[in-house]
């Protein structure tokens, strides 16, 4: 169990941080089974960089969707929001928010 009282899980041999985030993968398998999205990659690191090009953090978004328009959908599942995640939540959606070949989606479970 985590700080965040979130049980690690496995799914097809993938680990992930809460029940929550396996399940999102079982979900995502199921879109590709029904056509509705190629592929998906689980934990994408993502570099954040501020305003004059420096790098601020890294961001490990929970799936990255890769839809059959050719669009690319950014999916946090998030529980427990804490102030580090909010603030490279918000450098994140700096960075892609006004994208429109970007799909942002949060998942509050």
């Amino acid at each position: 169990m985590s700080k965040y009282n979130s049980i690690k899980q496995t799914y097809k041999g993938n680990a992930y941080q809460s029940k929550a985030e396996a399940k999102y993968a079982m979900y995502l398998d199921q879109r590709i089974k029904d056509g509705e999205i190629k592929s998906w990659k689980a934990q994408v690191k993502i570099e954040l960089f501020g305003e004059n090009g420096t790098r601020v953090c890294n961001y490990y978004i929970d799936f990255v969707a890769e839809h059959n328009d050719g669009k690319t959908e950014f999916i946090e599942v998030k529980g427990f929001p804490t102030s580090t995640w909010r603030l490279k939540w918000k450098l994140f959606k700096d960075k892609y928010g006004k994208d429109a070949s970007k799909i942002i989606t949060l998942e509050k479970v």
